[in-house]
């Protein structure tokens, strides 16, 4: 990480300031959890007691609550320095490993003997969450393990812009801890903001932004918050109160509200559709941090947070949002190349499509000039499911697979020629010979081949999961020219 705080020309627009986030360099502390999703589904009731039976088809596994804001901010691109406490069990050490996986991300989860690891376990089906487990402590963390947070903590401050202080009140913030993180941060002359689940402000007096839900603000100040007048008058209460230099209230589908010396500034909701609020608190809070460590103003970084929580609402579960997310939000007209995704993003569209019930299918190829057996396949494909993923041959992939001199256009041009077809939902590229690790990553219900034979292996993985292979006959089209992108 590069010590101070990037000196950079004034941004003339949203896209262009979304391209400055990747030089952000941020430090998280706070309440670190593991939240995990079994998926199945449910055809019966338990002769033992009126509940549903979920029958387990997946699990996943991914950081939560203060994770969760380290994860947005690496999908932007920010290098990152984590802090946090974990216990001595599977959970924790599961945790270290997904969180120092990620890119860019210095880990410091520190480990407290005889702690439980906060583990929070929901059981979905068709969609639908049937209901929540927690495992978890809530004591305070021990005096020695905070006094090594806060040396961490002023060693990372001076190789970071910003400070976020994520309280889920799971014992990391007490005992005089948090007033001296403030603390820290400011004698360094960077910024802090405060994501804080509690009613109680006060041990982080001095904050430059916090960010509490209207429910949360209410409850801190004793004020109505039901319109923006109440909202206004609890911000400036609490900021008079605790001397905080901004207040950014979320509002679910009303948008922001921003109180700080410069006025009041109204933010709507950017949301086109709320699927899945979980982790949008943690979007906006990451997306806020980012855009001020990488030297954009306030009220700007405060609109692109608004964005990020709209487009979090949008995906399955705590998902993050990444840079072509928010340009994609803010060039509508870009449709057809925001079906181009890397494979992430597939698996996580892919989850959002399954949870709602729909067949996924998968037909891959390279696709180097695309002619009516093409679009022959690729109709046929999508009528034998809801939605439909192509798996595209990179360059050197697609040499592999046919031989030189395949394929006489790049990638990208591809890639735009087959997402312009309607009957496809997504392209992915992959990079091997074969789409082999994509569709286990997938796992989609229906493999439909014509492009290539069956590959025997893919045929495989895809019985063994319950799904369909389907032979799809490319003669069935009639000859025309193929259609092919101009450089």
């Amino acid at each position: 990480m590069t010590p101070g705080k990037p000196a950079l020309a004034p941004v003339p627009d949203l896209a262009s300031a979304v391209r400055r986030l990747a030089k952000a360099a941020a430090l998280v502390i706070g309440d670190v959890m593991l939240d995990r999703y079994v998926y199945g589904s449910v055809s019966r009731v338990s002769p033992e007691a009126p509940v549903p039976i979920l029958r387990e088809d997946r699990e996943i596994a991914i950081p939560g609550g203060a994770g969760n804001v380290v994860r947005n901010l690496t999908a932007l691109g920010a290098a990152t320095a984590f802090i946090s406490v974990v216990g001595d069990d599977q959970a924790g050490s599961d945790l270290t490993g997904l969180i120092g996986g990620q890119p860019n991300v210095e880990p410091w989860l520190l480990v407290e003997g005889g702690r439980t690891t906060t583990v929070k376990t929901r059981y979905i089906a068709a969609g639908q969450h049937l209901f929540r487990a927690d495992r978890e402590q809530t004591h305070s963390v021990d005096a020695r393990l905070a006094d090594r947070i806060l040396r961490i903590a002023r060693d990372s401050v001076a190789a970071t812009s910003v400070t976020v202080l994520s309280d889920f009140g799971k014992g990391l913030f007490a005992d005089g801890l948090p007033e001296q993180l403030v603390a820290t941060v400011k004698a360094a002359g960077r910024r802090v903001v405060v994501d804080a689940k509690g009613p109680n402000y006060a041990p982080f007096a001095g904050a430059d932004v916090i960010m509490p839900n209207r429910a949360e603000l209410a409850a801190a100040t004793g004020i109505g918050t039901g319109d923006e007048a109440g909202i206004v008058a609890a911000a400036t209460a609490l900021r008079q109160r605790h001397g905080f230099g901004a207040v950014l209230t979320t509002r679910g589908v009303d948008g922001m509200v921003l109180v700080n010396d410069a006025g009041v500034l109204h933010i709507p909701a950017e949301a086109a559709e709320v699927y899945d609020v979980s982790g949008a608190g943690d979007t906006a809070v990451a997306m806020l941090a980012c855009a001020l460590a990488a030297g954009l103003d306030l009220p700007l970084a405060a609109r692109l947070a608004n964005l990020a929580a709209g487009i979090a609402v949008g995906k399955a579960g705590t998902a993050v949002v990444r840079e072509r997310d928010l340009l994609a939000a803010l060039s509508p007209q870009r449709a057809v190349l925001r079906k181009v995704v890397d494979q992430d993003e597939a698996e996580e569209q892919v989850t959002r499509w399954r949870q709602r019930g729909w067949r996924v299918g998968f037909t891959f190829g390279a696709f180097d000039g695309l002619t009516p057996g093409d679009v022959h396949l690729l109709e046929q494909a999508r009528l034998a499911c809801d939605r439909l993923v192509v798996g595209l041959n990179s360059d050197p992939g697609a040499r592999k697979a046919r031989g030189q001199p395949h394929p006489e256009q790049q990638t990208a041009a591809r890639a735009a020629v087959v997402a312009s077809v309607p009957a496809v939902d997504l392209v992915c590229v992959f990079e091997d010979e074969s789409p082999e690790a994509l569709v286990r990553g997938l796992r989609p219900d229906v493999l439909v081949c014509g492009a290539y034979p069956a590959e025997a292996v893919l045929a495989d993985l895809v019985h063994g999961w319950g799904g369909q292979v389907i032979e799809v006959e490319r003669a069935a089209a009639p000859a025309a020219p193929v259609v092919r992108l101009k450089p």
